[in-house]
């Protein structure tokens, strides 16, 4: 076991997340690209409501929800929101409720689908209530309020932050990297780099505080698709500082790399690049990717490949970090 495992063990888990999940190669990809040998890690293939990587997070999150004897689940984001589905998903494995602030504001809908397809759907499979609310900028306090007011009902409420980003969420996440490292040494190969799409920090800092300790060498580069990469890197850090007490090991803020000019004009809105980077992906290799978070990861790793800034001979992973569903509601604005 790597000194990081061990680390990671003493953080009881709830079994929800199938892991690991696979590293593949994208060999079609790499040769139309032209430069690095590029990896795809699976975690869309966490399984639960459709995987995710915030599953790999609640995995470790929901253990404490599960040792305080939670009977509800509260959480937020827009209509299409990965966390929330997760979240709900989760709520029913486990046998607890499931309230979620749904934000309407932050996206303007790009399809009559968008508010009741996707995602949006899940939820209501999944058994979820839906507490429409306004986006006002503040990712939680709807949340917080929600979850007080559940709780003064009688309810022993475990509120879920905005995209499962918390310092514990992050640790869970570092799991990620004991795989990678594990997988690209059968493989038989270092990677140079591990990109992925970042949003709400937790994710990039998981990746950040495991690779510091396991994979000192790869670059963690997030692809920032919220088109505000300060407030993005500003959250990875805080994260990552904190998630880097947790577990008792300095924290890296030096490793810490957030890329903008990917992300389109806003959140949840596909530019060229987004589109482009999921007809390559699907007409390629096959694989599913979506508008908001997957598709922009992507167009920001081809971009710096055209840029040079990884030469053939090298290789560099891409983070799947789930989504598919939501592209069922952005039908009528992607031109496939």
């Amino acid at each position: 076991m790597s000194d990081l495992a061990e680390m990671l063990a003493r953080f009881p888990r709830s079994g929800l997340a199938q892991l690991p999940t696979p590293l593949e190669p994208l060999k079609r990809l790499t040769a139309h690209l032209g430069g690095p040998m590029i990896w795809i890690k699976r975690d869309d293939m966490t399984g639960l409501g459709l995987g995710g990587n915030k599953l790999r997070k609640l995995d470790t999150v929901l253990a404490e929800a599960v040792a305080m004897k939670a009977d509800t689940l509260v959480s937020g984001g827009v209509a299409q929101s990965n966390s929330q589905r997760q979240v709900a998903a989760a709520a029913a494995k486990l046998g607890m409720a499931c309230h979620l602030a749904v934000y309407h504001g932050r996206v303007a809908p790009p399809s009559p689908a968008y508010e009741r397809s996707g995602n949006a759907l899940l939820n209501r499979l999944f058994g979820a209530h839906l507490h429409d609310v306004p986006w006002d900028g503040d990712r939680n306090a709807a949340v917080q309020a929600l979850a007080d007011g559940i709780k003064a009902k009688g309810a022993n409420v475990f509120m879920v932050p905005y995209g499962v980003s918390s310092p514990l969420g992050a640790v869970g996440y570092a799991s990620t990297i004991v795989e990678i490292a594990e997988q690209a040494r059968i493989a038989g190969f270092d990677p140079a780099a591990i990109l992925h799409s970042s949003g709400s920090g937790g994710t990039q800092a998981g990746l950040v505080l495991g690779a510091s300790i396991a994979l000192k060498d790869a670059r963690i580069v997030g692809i920032d698709i919220d088109a505000e990469p300060e407030r993005v890197r500003a959250e990875v850090a805080s994260c990552t500082k904190a998630a880097a007490t947790l577990l008792g090991v300095p924290f890296p803020e030096s490793r810490i790399e957030v890329v903008a000019g990917h992300a389109g004009p806003a959140y949840g809105v596909p530019h060229a690049a987004t589109i482009e980077a999921i007809k390559l992906a699907g007409a390629l290799e096959g694989l599913v990717l979506d508008p908001v978070y997957t598709g922009k990861g992507l167009a920001g790793l081809i971009a710096l490949i055209r840029q040079g800034r990884w030469r053939a001979g090298q290789h560099v992973v891409f983070l799947h970090t789930g989504g598919m569903p939501a592209l069922f509601a952005y039908e009528s604005a992607l031109p496939i």
